[in-house]
């Protein structure tokens, strides 16, 4: 049984719920990644903002990227795994929610990340397939 652990990428970092979209744009820019937990000020996951996001909910609505925080874009309750649970159920979870990007926390911490790339690095190219056949329809 492989767990969220094993594949996922490690030491993710979130953008504060406060801060800017500019500051996560360049956050996001310096890390090579297109996605970004957003976390409270408790440090609790609030959601998940992505490039695309601040372009199509924010910049091509007329929202500031300066002036806007990433807490905005946040909705809903965000899909997330933990560290120790069978990537089976990731797996469903990203295709039930056609998602890319699966946080994963130990307690409320938030301890890693789970992508397609993990997937396709970690698992068999049938699984791979599957999944990102599902995510990207």
């Amino acid at each position: 049984m492989n767990r969220t652990r094993d594949i996922m990428t490690p030491n993710a970092q979130c953008i504060g719920v406060n801060d800017s979209l500019s500051i996560a744009a360049e956050k996001m820019r310096e890390l090579d990644v297109g996605a970004l937990p957003i976390c409270g000020e408790d440090g609790r996951l609030k959601g998940i903002l992505t490039d695309r996001d601040i372009v199509v909910k924010a910049i091509a609505t007329g929202l500031d990227p300066e002036t806007t925080n990433a807490g905005r874009l946040a909705d809903g309750v965000p899909v997330m795994a933990t560290a120790d649970e069978d990537i089976e159920r990731v797996l469903a979870l990203m295709r039930e929610h056609r998602i890319r990007r699966v946080p994963v926390l130990e307690g409320h911490r938030l301890v890693g990340i789970i992508s397609q790339a993990d997937i396709a690095r970690h698992l068999a190219p049938s699984t791979t397939g599957e999944t990102v056949g599902v995510i990207s329809r």
